[in-house]
């Protein structure tokens, strides 16, 4: 993404081309959480965002605190003086979308588009791309909570690019590393394993944890520090502060050092310790409990442990 109009080099009589970004004119179809932080990282970059559309109060919210110098307007109207639109809508969303836009006109020919969804590509695309949009599929892999980490944390993300050739490749890449991202080729058949994969290691990660600071809650009821009541259901309590750092490590490890960092009774075969692990949380919620002999096993088939234990979880299971 580079401007042609450069001045000519001293050298052999040759061009030299503007290595700096060209500045597009970008709307955002809509201000949720992902779109107005793409939309700030792109203005970051020198882009600038003029319309963004918004329909919920908390997008409008967004859209003024995130992206001040943007207009809201209607979709039609950001699609129409875009020459990055930016599809930033929920999965289920998104194909009626791009339908909608391709029978309006209202995105001319010429028009870089690019959606945020993980699970889909360019194919998603077609009817704005039988019109003459580029189309562009830039995921970044990352959670988004609509609070001010959220850009800061771009900086940090990989981005899955899917384009329909090189030309979209070399864009997609230019866009997300202008925002600071790190873009990874996904192939348009993988993009549904490449998404399963994220939600996987991502969303069950949280409800795994939310299940054991639920868990170390009651353990830790009414038994604070000198019996002081320290356990309440607030964030970042004495449950959270006593497990982030076993997470934290547990995250790490898995991540520098696969399967062999499993640890825990699960991966030592005590099958007794595992058997009481799930009498106490059957006691608090069967539904932990149910997760935890789920993953158990899981756990246990990766670190190939006892098969007295397996078979227990797999006859707990059923």
């Amino acid at each position: 993404m580079t401007s042609d109009n450069a001045p000519e080099s001293s050298g052999k009589g040759s061009k030299d081309f503007d290595p700096a970004p060209a500045r597009l004119t970008v709307g955002i179809v809509s201000a949720g959480r992902v779109g107005s932080a793409l939309g700030a990282a792109l203005e970051r970059a020198g882009h600038v965002v003029f319309g963004v559309s918004a329909i919920s109060d908390a997008s409008v919210h967004r859209a003024r605190t995130r992206l001040p110098d943007s207009e809201i307007l209607p979709v039609e109207k950001v699609a129409e003086r875009s020459e990055l639109l930016l599809l930033a809508v929920p999965d289920a969303e998104l194909a009626g979308l791009v339908r909608g836009l391709a029978s309006s006109g209202a995105v001319r020919a010429g028009t870089i588009v690019a959606h945020t969804s993980g699970a889909n590509g360019v194919a998603v695309l077609a009817p704005l791309a039988a019109t003459g949009a580029l189309p562009l599929a830039i995921h970044p892999a990352m959670t988004f909570t609509g609070h001010d980490e959220d850009v800061a944390r771009l900086g940090n993300a990989c981005f899955g690019v899917t384009a329909a050739d090189d030309i979209g490749y070399a864009i997609a890449q230019s866009l997300v590393i202008e925002m600071g991202g790190e873009p990874v080729r996904v192939a348009e058949e993988n993009r549904q394993l490449y998404h399963a994969a994220l939600a996987h290691g991502s969303n069950h990660l949280v409800t795994v944890i939310v299940d054991a600071v639920a868990a170390l809650r009651e353990a830790l009821s009414g038994q604070g520090l000198l019996g002081q009541q320290l356990v309440d259901e607030q964030p970042n309590g004495l449950a959270e502060r006593l497990l982030a750092p076993l997470a934290s490590a547990a995250l790490d490890n898995a991540l520098r050092r696969g399967r062999s960092a499993l640890t825990g009774p699960v991966a030592r075969g005590d099958t007794e310790a595992v058997a009481a692990h799930l009498e106490a949380l059957d006691a608090v919620d069967p539904q932990v409990a149910a997760s935890y002999r789920a993953l158990s096993l899981r756990t246990a088939q990766w670190a190939g442990t006892d098969p007295a234990l397996i078979e227990l979880l797999e006859g707990r299971t059923r």
